[in-house]
């Protein structure tokens, strides 16, 4: 194989009370990467399309993976990249995490699939740090094994693969905004009161249980965050009215999509995410933000060849 084209979806990372632990992938919303041997060893990124990211291969996320799996495998060849954002960074929908996972997984593909799962994401998360500041396991696991995902352990890594049920959707609503990684961790509590822990693991254990269950009303009922959404929410212009909506057509939940500022929401069926989607865009049509809207199922497959 001299050369990949992968598409690399968008992710949900906490899923609300899961923080830094859950996520899941979309399906139909990410990033599409091109990659090509050459045979002079070097580590190029060619061309970056939908955003502005650096060409640095030691500033951006792709550039950094795939440099430090060629050099791990000791590769007789370098790689020429092209990266076509399709969402923005910032946008709390794990752009950093596609094209880290997007990279790990072509990589692995053109060293005929030399690494693990498990070292696919220790890999993409080198470039969440590179991009993020932290290596943080919850997009870019999702990313690649799609579906959801729990991140039970980070020493030593391992990650839970949680069965999804088949008409589960997600609705996404992403202010053109941006809320920087960094701002939404630096306002989260230093210290949390036992009695909303006890809270927050119990709607973990819920929420995976409904997943595993099939039972939306569990689903609906768990996915409370008593943690980080009130002061994450703060951010997000008209967060509450969006919520709101969401149960009052029928949604079955709605919480912060990573850090923000996109807003997801779970629904039983295609045709009630739609309703949702309708729901979203009555709350910010006339509020002067401009706004993206999608409707996805559940991701499956994850990272993948096209």
């Amino acid at each position: 194989m001299k050369d990949i084209k992968i598409f690399a979806p968008a992710t949900v990372a906490n899923v609300s009370c899961g923080f830094d632990a859950m996520g899941f992938a979309l399906d139909n919303l990410g990033d599409t990467m091109i990659f090509r041997k050459n045979k002079d060893r070097s580590i190029r990124i060619n061309k970056i399309e939908g955003a502005k990211l650096p060409f640095d291969i030691y500033k951006n996320a792709s550039g950094y993976v795939a440099k430090k799996m060629l050099v791990d495998a000791e590769a007789n060849f370098g790689i020429d990249i092209e990266i076509y954002k399709k969402y923005k960074p910032g946008s709390g929908l794990g752009s950093s995490a596609a094209s880290s996972s997007g990279t790990a997984f072509a990589i692995n593909e053109l060293l005929d699939r030399k690494y693990t799962q498990l070292e696919l994401v220790k890999y993409a998360m080198l470039g969440e740090e590179v991009a993020c500041g932290s290596q943080i396991a919850d997009n870019v696991a999702a990313a690649l094994y799609g579906g959801f995902i729990l991140v039970r352990s980070y020493s030593p890594l391992d990650i839970i693969s949680i069965p999804t049920p088949a008409e589960l959707y997600v609705t996404v609503i992403h202010p053109q905004i941006m809320v920087k990684t960094l701002d939404g961790r630096n306002v989260l509590p230093k210290k949390v009161k036992l009695k909303k822990a006890i809270k927050q693991w119990a709607n973990l254990g819920g929420l995976v249980s409904g997943l595993c269950l099939n039972d939306y009303d569990l689903i609906a009922r768990s996915i409370e965050d008593v943690i980080a959404e009130p002061v994450r929410k703060l951010f997000i212009p008209h967060f509450d009215l969006v919520k709101e909506s969401v149960t009052d057509c029928g949604g079955l939940a709605a919480g912060i999509s990573g850090s923000g500022p996109s807003i997801f929401a779970l629904s039983k069926g295609q045709e009630q995410a739609q309703k949702v989607k309708e729901a979203m865009n009555k709350v910010y049509q006339d509020k002067g933000i401009e706004y993206n809207l999608y409707v996805s199922k559940i991701g499956m497959e994850g990272v993948r060849t096209l």
